[in-house]
């Protein structure tokens, strides 16, 4: 019965799409413990010249067979990494994770086999270390996952590491991704498939880096179908189709500021299955489409039936609106409601822990589906029309874009208005109409039309500039100190993140002690805040202040860097290329102004130049412009990133505006005492 059964479970056709086609050699051929001594002379040049170590390659290989315990299909995945390591900073490299996953029921991914061993070249002869049994060993995270710990003996400046695994797996529908680039530079690296017929999965490509398909046919394939008390064990032929992916000369993935997180710009290969088709049986989709991912949400009681339920809603709504009739003044004060009423608990869901939204007005707090859903219900028993929008955060990465419910990780609500979509997120007091959360500034969302039973992308690009503004009005004295005030402005972003710093400190005294944290020679006189808890308003800090240790006096000539504790020192764009785009998140401003009275017996000696520089299309710039009258001098210094994302082709444009801005800012002011 069981032989019967897997013969008619034993037609593929695999969803493809590829970066770009790269010339490459014909695939290699590797055989474990077979060093050529020229590997040992491997050297890497260009920008990964100082790299810990290279992966000379990385092959990987992927196939199904029938398993003696269950009779069901198990995924087997083969791997084989050979490393030199280039110095000290490579030991490293002698340490090997593994990390298994078990599931309900009994499945759950095991280590067949592994085989490892360090090589030195000592007296121009290969010496062999292979790893021993105490050098194994097994952690378990969790209910589901256990890593396998390896650690390789003898490991010097120079040595050859190698790894070599199987892993067979009882999950066949997401299969382990292959990633042809990581933290190390790569020669080689190779990923081949056979799918039986009977599965079609979906061959996602992510990265910057190109990867060429040098292979997709149809071959014939053996199934070895093991036998029962009943039935002899038989070997079935079917057709498979042989994928085989290759990179070469992958650079190592360097991480540099502003992007969302790594696994969005490396390259690799993404597996997930989409039908499966068995002879005698139905046609099965396991892909989805947005009708029937939002019609099951809307059948979810942590979803749909969570915000449907208007009971404590509309019992809680009267004390909220009272009298007022417009519903952009009712939005705003159930908005401001749910901000004052519920506290975030960090935690990032598209799902509420609870199946009511009294138990999470009775609780205070919960995530940010708790938290936006129960703002949802309350707006739709307003008759507001409003919609749930789910993303995948920032540090979730992109979602793809087509049907796939689970890689987003958060909701937030859409409010049709007067012609106008408005955002809102309420996981944080201090955010507004409009400016949802940074994690939540990714690229776009899924607005939810229940009675359509369907989704639209809506954006969620910031194309409002968040602005920091310094002024100092100063007094530069004899004894080389500058007394005067401090004015600071903050809106949007800059302001979230400033009144969050400003509530997170015990008290006022300890919010001053970490501004001044990395401002030496700063000492706060006096202190005010204005428009803490109007988030739509721009947040102020205002200081009386005495500075020192910023003036320097060699002989009659007094030297002062205008900019103090302002001044940009570091570029955030170091390497000498970048193929994936910089993003910001949002437009930024940063405006500076000070001005110094300085002492009637001082002469003012030299001004740096003024100037300004474009980006192209207007899409950054800098200005840095010098003023004086009588004893005062003025500086105006400004910053403009007028758009959030750029394609890697801006990024030299973006390295060298910052490079001028480092220039520019690091020169003095010189006065000359009569």
């Amino acid at each position: 019965m069981q032989k019967k059964f897997l013969l008619a479970f034993l037609m593929a056709f695999c969803v493809l799409t590829i970066h770009a086609q790269q010339k490459t050699s014909n695939p290699k051929n590797f055989k474990y413990g077979k060093i050529d001594l020229q590997e040992f002379d491997t050297k890497v040049a260009g920008a990964d010249s100082a790299a810990r170590g290279v992966k000379l390659f990385d092959i990987g290989k992927g196939w199904f067979e029938i398993s003696p315990k269950t009779g069901g299909f198990v995924f087997v995945y083969e791997r084989h990494i050979r490393y030199k390591v280039a110095n000290k900073a490579g030991y490293d490299l002698a340490d090997f994770d593994i990390q298994l996953y078990r599931g309900e029921g009994g499945s759950a991914e095991t280590l067949a086999f592994m085989e490892a061993g360090t090589y030195n070249l000592e007296n121009g002869k290969i010496v062999v270390s292979k790893i021993t049994k105490d050098a194994r060993f097994s952690e378990k995270h969790d209910k589901n996952w256990t890593v396998k710990k390896f650690t390789l003996p003898n490991v010097k400046e120079g040595s050859i590491v190698e790894y070599k695994y199987k892993i067979v797996s009882d999950f066949i529908f997401n299969l382990r991704d292959w990633y042809f680039q990581g933290s190390l530079p790569i020669l080689y690296s190779e990923f081949s498939i056979k799918i039986p017929e009977y599965f079609r999965y979906k061959v996602t490509p992510r990265g910057y880096f190109p990867i060429a398909q040098v292979q997709q046919e149809d071959v014939n394939d053996n199934f070895y179908i093991p036998g029962s008390n009943h039935e002899q064990s038989q070997t079935v032929q079917a057709k498979s189709l042989a994928l085989k992916y290759i990179a070469e000369n992958v650079p190592a993935f360097k991480e540099e500021r502003f992007i969302t997180t790594v696994e969005d710009y490396i390259s690799k290969i993404e597996f997930e299955l989409s039908s499966t088709k068995f002879p005698g049986s139905t046609y099965k989709d396991y892909s989805s489409n947005w009708p029937k991912i939002v019609t099951e949400l809307m059948e979810e009681p942590t979803f749909g039936k969570f915000f449907s339920k208007n009971n404590f809603s509309k019992s809680l709504l009267p004390e909220i609106i009272k009298s007022e009739t417009k519903p952009a003044l009712q939005m705003q004060l159930i908005f401001d409601y749910v901000k004052d009423n519920l506290k975030w608990n960090d935690n990032h869901s598209k799902y509420s822990t609870v199946n009511q939204v009294k138990a999470v007005f009775e609780k205070k707090s919960g995530n940010s589906a708790d938290i936006n859903l129960s703002l949802l219900s309350l707006l739709r028993e307003a008759k507001i029309n409003a919609s749930p929008v789910l993303i995948s955060t920032r540090e979730n990465g992109y979602h793809p874009g087509y049907p796939l419910l689970s890689k987003f990780n958060n909701v937030i609500i859409a409010v049709e208005l007067e012609g106008d979509t408005v955002l809102l997120d309420a996981a944080d007091k201090y955010l507004s109409k409009n400016l949802i959360s940074y994690q939540n500034l990714n690229q776009q969302g899924l607005k939810i039309n229940a009675a359509e039973k369907n989704g639209t992308w809506i954006p969620l690009e910031v194309n409002s500039i968040s602005r920091t503004s310094t002024y100092y009005n100063l007094i530069l004295n004899e004894d080389h100190t500058l007394t005067g005030h401090l004015y600071l402005s903050y809106n949007n972003y800059t302001g979230l993140s400033q009144r969050n710093k400003f509530t997170a400190a015990i008290n006022e005294a300890e919010f001053i002690k970490n501004y001044k944290s990395d401002k030496p020679g700063l000492e706060v006189k006096s202190f005010k805040i204005e428009n803490l808890d109007k988030p739509s308003e721009i947040f102020t800090n205002t200081m009386e202040v005495v500075i020192e240790d910023k003036v320097e006096e060699a002989g009659d000539l007094i030297m002062l860097s205008p900019l103090l504790y302002e001044q940009t020192k570091e570029n955030p764009f170091k390497l000498e290329e970048r193929n994936y785009p910089v993003d910001f998140a949002y437009p930024i401003e940063e405006n500076y102004r000070v001005l110094i009275e300085f002492p009637k017996n001082y002469k003012l000696e030299k001004l740096p130049s003024n100037g300004k520089i474009l980006l192209p299309n207007n899409e950054g710039s800098f200005s840095y412009m010098f003023s004086s009258e009588d004893n005062k001098v003025v500086l105006s210094s400004r910053v403009l990133i007028s758009k959030a994302v750029f394609p890697a082709e801006g990024y030299h444009d973006l390295k060298e505006l910052f490079r001028l801005i480092i220039d520019k800012q690091s020169q003095q002011i010189v006065f000359k005492k009569l």
